[in-house]
């Protein structure tokens, strides 16, 4: 009994020793299991949070609409959607999209294009060439013959409005672009020197123009070169050209901090070259628009010279037609007058409306989205 329970008790024992001893090593090693099991799941949460990182990160970056790949992705999108499509990323591009979708601003810009083919069609000498004939219909009213009648002299008021056109254009567009070359060259030379001499010439000779009244200066001028055809234009450039030299030189004083401009200095371009290959052509929207606003301004102007009596002589203008309606009006005949003042009108609205148009367009803070 004794040596039965001696000899299993012995004999259990190796069991529950060799129990021991084999279980004793992974108890023994189970520090350092639990440091291993630690670490590798340690590892792998570190990767999994890794992972959740980076995709989170992609989420986040594809969903960003400004991100490149939020571009890219949308772009691709687009491009799916449609075979011929064709990413814009210029701010003209961009510019004449907007335009595009401003019903206002194109019709106001077919209304001045068909002003400007009928300035054509006076110049090829297809439409108003009889604005000078006279006729013995004196104050004639509006007929098949005489779409607006004629005037005291029996010459037909729609022929003259007709003609007068032509002189708008040739005076506004030869003002708007002497101004633009004018005040955009002058502007970009006194931005780059911004804070030397030649920039404080230029900004004296600004404020003096300036402090000028505009239609006083300009009738003064025009008086003093009176019977030289282009005197009325020299009055015109000599005060206009303010505005779109300030302008440019406000946006060149920006242009030159920036790396471009910093890179054309270091390999050695000439401030010249800098000037007007590298900045001044980053100024061409601002141009644009100005010469849209000279062009307007130059007009009324003209018309408000000739009814003074200083600007056009030699030919008609609605100045002219507005000047002579003065004694017509008093007996009771506005045939004249309304034309020249609807003509003018128009085209003064339509002008204004897409030049707004324009600007708006090619504004880089509302194109940038």
């Amino acid at each position: 009994m004794d040596a039965k329970s001696g000899s299993a008790k012995s004999g259990s024992e190796p069991i529950s020793a060799a129990g021991k001893l084999g279980s004793e090593p992974v108890s023994a090693a189970s520090p350092d299991s639990k440091v291993l099991k630690t670490g590798a799941a340690g590892e792998g949460s570190a990767l999994d949070s890794a992972e959740g990182l980076r995709s989170r990160r992609s989420t986040k970056k594809g969903s960003d609409p400004d991100s490149p790949d939020g571009l890219q992705s949308r772009q691709s999108a687009e491009k799916g959607s449609d075979p011929n499509f064709a990413p814009s990323t210029s701010l003209w591009g961009k510019g004449l999209a907007k335009l595009r979708r401003d019903r206002v601003g194109m019709a106001a810009f077919a209304v001045v294009l068909v002003y400007f083919l009928i300035a054509c069609g006076v110049w090829l000498g297809l439409l108003g060439q009889d604005w000078y004939v006279t006729s013995p219909e004196s104050f004639s009213p509006a007929s098949s013959e005489h779409w607006f009648g004629t005037t005291r002299n029996g010459q037909d008021i729609f022929d003259r409005a007709i003609y007068s056109t032509k002189v708008a254009f040739e005076i506004g567009l030869l003002v708007a672009v002497l101004t633009t070359v004018i005040g955009g060259a002058l502007g970009a030379i006194a931005g780059y020197f911004a804070g030397r001499w030649i920039d404080e010439v230029v900004l004296w000779l600004m404020g003096v123009l300036d402090a000028l009244p505009f239609y006083l200066f300009v009738a003064a001028v025009a008086f003093a070169m009176q019977g030289h055809p282009l005197g009325m234009h020299v009055a015109l450039v000599a005060t206009l050209w303010t505005t779109t030299g300030r302008v440019v030189r406000g946006e060149v004083i920006k242009l030159k901090s920036l790396e471009f401009v910093e890179a054309a200095r270091t390999i050695g371009a000439p401030d010249a070259l800098i000037i007007f290959r590298h900045i001044l052509p980053n100024t061409s929207h601002i141009l644009l628009v100005q010469a849209t606003i000279v062009f307007v301004t130059a007009i009324k102007a003209e018309v408000i010279l000739s009814f003074l009596g200083i600007g056009t002589q030699d030919g008609v203008s609605w100045g002219l037609m507005l000047s002579q309606s003065t004694s017509e009006v008093t007996v009771g005949f506005f045939n004249n007058f309304v034309a020249a003042s609807a003509f003018l009108f128009v085209l003064v609205m339509a002008f204004n409306l897409f030049s707004d148009a324009l600007q708006d367009a090619l504004d880089p803070k509302k194109v940038s989205g």
